[in-house]
């Protein structure tokens, strides 16, 4: 096959059989950057990227930060789109490294942003030589990905009641693990206050349990409100609740690694750290029993690869955090179903009614399974009827 005849097919969306446009892939060149907003609910936006190349092939990422700042997010992805407009779509490392200035200085806004281009790329290069997401990772362990359903987000009562109704509509969706932080929002100023907020969140809990019954596994998140002693506390006071894990307790590896060694439970840890350099230091300070590197935060899709794999050799579980969109998730999945010592993946339920159809073809899950599926790329493509419906 020619170069014409590769652009030609490449741009209707015809690819041709793995390893036939080798040559030719390796030349396609980055020249368009798109960025979608969905309104999703008060805890913000969803954030998408789109790149398009000089071969009519398109990627999209998530960058979405969860907060208020999705402009700004917006606006770094459009400042580093100028370090690969024109350049290789398989030029990951030497992209990480031309921003990682920019990331050290802005921290999580500008590292969301590198990850939502980084996962673009990704997808462009499965499509150039025709193979899902995850052949490009190390090929396909596990065909379906288990999640956990957070109802962290969607839980708008927060008290013990208005997490157990939460919980029973994941139950009716067909997971059997769910998440919940119910210390978010606790009083920091007396002792008195702390430990009726403690008790709430508690409560919250074995409301969640008593609901999820024995044979569903609860997580919970604290969040970091806690200090080491209160902390150790909270760990011994959940041990009647069996958690499938307690996740970050409080700050500081010190701290962290403290409360583990003290904890009869799993902990877990790790959400908004940067890359390899950060969760190695994470796991040598004994910090959690799981790792939790998030593509948005982490560094991208390479990096979780990475971070994972350094995770096996110290013989810990990888279960990425990921409060993202459909977009996000597949991205993490396909990763995630490379992984020998993958665990459980984040999703959240319940924030809106229409979230499977943001993608075409839409999201398949099924008893709190996703589907990785077989198409090339990450498999989805933006419905873009959906965003401007949504569009804040």
């Amino acid at each position: 096959m020619n170069r014409r005849t590769w652009l030609a097919t490449a741009g209707a969306g015809v690819l041709p059989a793995f390893g036939a446009p080798s040559r030719e892939a390796a030349k396609i060149k980055i020249t368009q950057f798109e960025v979608f907003r969905v309104h999703v609910n008060r805890r913000g936006n969803w954030v998408l990227f789109r790149l398009r190349t000089d071969a009519g092939l398109t990627g999209i990422g998530d960058a979405s930060h969860g907060g208020r700042d999705d402009l700004k997010v917006a606006g770094l992805g459009k400042q580093f789109f100028q370090l690969v407009e024109g350049k290789s779509v398989f030029d990951i490392e030497p992209f990480r490294k031309a921003a990682r200035a920019e990331i050290e200085r802005t921290r999580r806004p500008a590292a969301v942003a590198f990850g939502g281009i980084e996962q673009c790329m990704w997808d462009i290069q499965a499509k150039a030589i025709g193979v899902p997401l995850h052949k490009l990772f190390g090929g396909m362990l596990h065909r379906k990905i288990r999640c956990y359903a957070n109802v962290n987000r969607s839980t708008d009562r927060r008290d013990p009641a208005g997490f157990a109704a939460t919980v029973e509509s994941g139950i009716e969706a067909g997971f059997d693990a769910f998440k919940l932080a119910p210390f978010d929002g606790m009083s920091q100023e007396s002792a008195a206050e702390i430990e009726r907020d403690t008790q709430l969140g508690i409560d919250c809990i074995a409301a969640v349990r008593k609901v999820a019954g024995p044979d569903r596994d609860v997580l919970v998140d604290a969040h970091s409100h806690f200090d080491r002693e209160r902390g150790i506390d909270l760990a011994r006071r959940l041990e009647p609740y069996n958690l499938f894990w307690l996740e970050e307790v409080a700050r500081g590896l010190e701290n962290l690694a403290a409360i583990n060694e003290a904890a009869k439970m799993p902990t877990a840890g790790g959400e908004s750290l940067f890359g390899v350099e950060a969760f190695y230091r994470y796991i040598a300070a004994g910090a959690a029993d799981i790792m939790m590197p998030d593509i948005k935060y982490t560094g991208g899709l390479l990096e979780l690869k990475k971070i994972a794999a350094m995770a096996e050799g110290a013989g810990l579980p990888t279960s990425p955090h990921g409060p993202a969109s459909p977009v996000g998730n597949m991205s993490a999945a396909h990763v995630c179903a490379t992984m020998p010592n993958f665990q459980i993946l984040e999703f959240s339920h319940g924030e809106v009614p229409w979230r499977a159809e943001l993608v075409d073809p839409p999201e398949e899950l099924e008893n709190g399974r996703l589907t990785v599926p077989g198409r090339p790329g990450i498999g989805y493509n933006l419905n873009e009827k959906t965003i401007q419906r949504y569009a804040p």
